[in-house]
């Protein structure tokens, strides 16, 4: 299944993987692509409704993670 917005890239791999690096390298790819903030808004409380398995696989459900 392909990511929602297959266009925004963000890269993780070898870089710091605490849940805040994780939302904020995110926040900022979608913010770079002009996605409107109220997007922005539900992939932050969607990606912060669980643990932070629920947060990664929440990235990789709304964004290119590589």
């Amino acid at each position: 299944m392909s990511p929602k917005y297959p266009h925004i890239a963000v890269e993780l791999t070898g870089r710091d993987g605490n849940a805040f690096a994780v939302l904020g390298r995110c926040r900022q790819a979608a913010q770079q692509a002009e996605l409107p903030d109220d997007a922005i808004a539900t992939f932050m409380a969607e990606a912060t409704s669980g643990d932070y398995d629920h947060l990664l696989q929440t990235a990789m459900l709304w964004f290119d993670i590589r």
